[in-house]
C-alpha cells in the first residue's frame, strides 16, 4: 500500500525503528561523508545517471537501479524514503528518486519534505557511520504510466490539449544556455515547440528553516497562469528529469491526476536534429508570469 509522497521529519523519525524503512541519500559524496540521517544509504546515481528513452536506454536504467536499490536493501517490504539537502538546491534529486522507484514498480516510497535541512532544523540526529545493508533482490515491476518517451512527446506536438510543461531556468527556456551554467553539454539550445514554462522553483516556498512544496491551492494558481487546469494532461520535462520530478510531485500533491515525466528531457531531445525546437521569446499567451 502506497504511503503519502511527502513525509515530514518528525513523522519519519517516529517511523524509524517502528517499521522497516530504508533511507536513501542522494547528495554528493562529501556531503554524505560529513553527516547523514542514521542508517542512510548513499545512492548518488539517482542524480547523475541520465536515462535515454530508447529500448536500450530503458534496459540500462532498469539494470542500474535494480542493482543499486537492491544493494540498498529494498526488497519491497520496506518504506523507501529519499532525501537531498534542500528541495530547491539539489535540483529535486530526491523527487527523481521517488519517480524512479515508482516507475520501477516499488510499492512504498516517499520523499523527506524539506530535505536534510528540515531534518536538521527539527533537531533530529545525524551520523557519519556508513551502514552495510543486506543486499536483496529488488522487485522490478515496471509501471509504464509514469514516464513518457521522446516518441510520446513528439506525437503530442500535434495535440494542443496535451500540455508540454518546461520547468527549466529562464535562460534554458529561451535557448540562451543548454543547461544550468552550460555544465551539461547539449548539441542544441531551445525548447520543445508549443511548451509552456514555469520555473520549477516557483512550486516551492521557504517554510521556517527549509524549502517545501507549496500548498495545493498555490500550485493550482501558478498553473492557471499558463493555462493548466485540473483535468489537463501534462508532460513535464527539464534537462534530465530531475527538476521535472520535483514538479511532478508538486502537481500530483495539488490534485492533478494526468501527469507524466519525460525523464530523458532536453538531454535526449537536443541530440536528434530531426526533432523540432523553438527558442527566443514565445507567444506571450504561453509565458508564465514573473519570468
Amino acid at each position: 500500500m502506497q504511503t503519502q509522497v511527502l513525509i515530514e521529519p518528525q513523522e519519519l523519525a517516529s517511523l524509524l525503528g517502528a517499521r522497516p524503512v530504508v533511507l536513501i541519500d542522494t547528495r554528493p559524496a562529501e556531503d554524505y561523508a560529513r553527516s547523514h540521517l542514521p542508517g542512510a544509504v548513499h545512492v548518488p546515481e539517482i542524480f547523475t545517471h541520465f536515462a535515454l528513452s530508447s529500448r536500450e536506454g530503458q534496459a540500462d536504467l532498469q539494470a542500474v537501479f535494480s542493482e543499486r536499490f537492491g544493494a540498498a536493501g529494498l526488497s519491497g517490504e520496506e518504506l523507501a524514503v529519499v532525501y537531498e539537502d534542500a528541495m530547491d538546491s539539489g535540483f529535486g534529486r530526491s523527487c527523481r528518486g521517488y519517480v524512479l522507484l515508482k516507475h520501477l514498480g516499488y510499492p512504498r516510497a516517499a520523499v523527506l519534505h524539506g530535505g536534510k535541512k528540515a531534518w536538521d532544523a527539527a533537531g533530529l540526529p545525524t551520523t557519519t557511520d556508513v551502514p552495510s545493508p543486506a543486499r536483496t533482490t529488488f522487485p522490478l515491476r515496471v509501471d509504464p504510466s509514469i514516464l513518457v518517451t521522446t516518441s510520446d512527446v513528439h506525437a503530442a506536438l500535434s495535440d494542443p490539449t496535451i500540455v508540454k510543461l518546461d520547468v527549466r531556468e529562464h535562460d534554458e527556456w529561451m535557448g540562451i544556455t543548454a543547461s544550468p551554467q552550460d555544465v551539461v553539454p547539449c548539441p542544441r539550445k531551445g525548447r520543445i515547440p508549443g511548451a509552456v514554462w514555469i520555473d520549477w522553483r516557483r512550486m516551492m516556498a521557504q517554510t521556517g528553516e527549509s524549502t517545501r512544496i507549496r500548498p495545493r491551492e498555490e500550485v493550482r494558481a501558478i498553473c492557471r497562469q499558463v493555462g493548466i487546469h485540473e483535468g489537463s494532461t501534462i508532460l513535464v520535462y527539464c534537462l534530465g528529469g530531475v527538476r521535472a520530478s520535483n514538479t511532478y510531485i508538486a502537481l500530483k500533491e495539488a490534485g492533478f491526476e494526468h501527469v507524466k515525466v519525460y525523464l530523458a528531457s532536453w538531454f535526449e531531445w537536443s541530440r536528434d536534429p530531426a526533432l523540432p525546437i523553438e527558442d527566443g521569446t514565445p507567444d506571450p499567451a504561453r509565458m508564465a508570469a514573473g519570468d
